[in-house]
């Protein structure tokens, strides 16, 4: 990990994702030239119809705004080569579509705006350029013959392309706070001829980056360790280490496990299942990057703006205990997760138990308590540890324990939130 201030990252928790380019016409996941082994020839419809004559990235930033985000990371150029801004080292841009402007200026422009951070990803690999060595994700990976033409491809040429682009990327649109490469796949056994940090001159690319934009984050998935690692598709299982020792990641997550715009694909995440999700990271050190995929016409569609405006009514209410948190020293109790920032520790209610929820180690500890959406006291009561269970009174908790009294009806939250003023310990 760099010296890098990440202050502002680890505070602001949740951003957006946005994947977005030709994969978004034909509306069948970003992979779709790669998993119908598509030439270039095929792939062109989509270069040739790509107008997005609704594209407002204005609509995108308030959208994430809303929806309690603080930053937003939009797809420069996918793994199929695709440029969204005007490149001077190819003709594959979106200045040569129907389109035929620059993408990414009015996007950092309205991120600026809404008082967003701004954050670019950029593929490493290429499946348009013709040097990039065909391998085993290469959507001509089986076509023996286009393999045999091509076997002189010179990785280094394709080194000079990448790293120009990098360096156009971070000149033209002013400070840029965070870029996601994407990504190395050295030694994967799913991918013959699998690349990794020489293939990409890393170490140089890094030393780019810092140069150009020197208070930049940047990931880990250049193949040499970065800022912050990156989770993806999964829920950590606890506070992510290197060599024992913790690290700051980020979780990066879909709406309905495709990245880009899936026109037909259904198995959406409930914004129940996505709070829980953002607060577990939250406890466990982590942020969550959430993704879009807009339409061909530049669109959010409506399923996944009514997924960000469930998720911005809970965070409206509950912000202050993910933003400017991370994990307790205190354990949580099954069915909880505990957030912290100073002297205020969140308790997050994942299931509703009945009249009494039991905190060990806090007796004592709480000053005053209070249920996060309304503001509505919490009672802190006192149970004898000695005391036995019989009848209608609860028996005594483990020495240490504080208990809350609950109201029987759930507050009408996905994710209920208990706010716990603590008092200053002694040391």
């Amino acid at each position: 990990m760099s010296s890098t201030d990440t202050t502002w990252f680890t505070h602001d928790r949740f951003g957006m994702f946005v994947h977005w380019g030709l994969y978004s016409l034909a509306a069948r996941h970003e992979w779709v030239q790669n998993r119908e082994k598509l030439t270039d020839e095929q792939y062109r419809v989509y270069f040739d119809h790509f107008e997005p004559d609704k594209y407002d990235p204005r609509e995108w930033a308030r959208a994430a705004k809303t929806a309690g985000m603080r930053y937003v990371v939009l797809t420069t150029k996918h793994h199929d080569g695709f440029c969204l801004w005007d490149s001077d080292l190819t003709d594959f841009s979106v200045k040569n579509t129907p389109y035929g402007k620059d993408l990414l200026g009015p996007f950092v422009e309205a991120c600026r705006d809404e008082g967003l951070k701004v954050g670019f990803y950029h593929s490493l690999i290429d499946w348009h350029h013709p040097s990039f060595p065909i391998d085993g994700t290469h959507p001509r990976r089986d076509d023996a013959e286009y393999i045999a033409a091509n076997k002189d491809r010179d990785i280094a040429e394709y080194q000079k392309y990448l790293h120009g682009q990098v360096r156009e990327l971070l000149t033209r649109y002013g400070t840029i706070d965070y870029l996601f490469f994407d990504f190395s796949y050295e030694g994967r056994e799913e991918w013959w001829g699998g690349k990794g940090a020489d293939a990409w001159a890393a170490p140089e690319l890094l030393k780019l980056v810092r140069e150009l934009q020197p208070g930049i984050l940047v990931n880990d998935r250049t193949g040499i360790p970065g800022d912050f690692i990156t989770p993806e598709q999964y829920q950590p299982s606890g506070p992510m280490k290197r060599d024992g020792v913790p690290v700051i990641w980020e979780a990066c997550q879909t709406l309905n496990g495709s990245w880009g715009y899936d026109r037909d694909n259904l198995d959406w995440k409930s914004p129940e299942l996505l709070i829980r999700m953002l607060v577990d990271g939250v406890s466990k050190g982590g942020n969550l990057l959430l993704n879009v995929g807009p339409n061909g016409r530049g669109e959010i569609d409506p399923d996944a703006r009514a997924v960000l405006a469930e998720l911005g009514r809970w965070m409206d209410r509950h912000d202050r205990a993910i933003h400017g948190c991370g994990p307790s020293e205190f354990t949580a109790p099954s069915d909880t997760r505990f957030t912290q920032r100073g002297d205020r520790l969140y308790l997050h209610l994942f299931a509703w138990p009945l009249h009494h929820v039991h905190l060990p180690g806090l007796a004592g500890r709480v000053r005053y308590a209070q249920l996060l959406n309304d503001a509505s006291e919490i009672e802190q009561v006192r149970i004898d540890p000695d005391r036995p269970a019989q009848n209608t009174r609860m028996g005594g908790q483990p020495e240490g324990t504080l208990t809350l009294r609950l109201p029987t009806r759930r507050p009408n939250t996905p994710v209920p939130v208990v706010e716990l003023f603590l008092i200053p310990s002694a040391d």
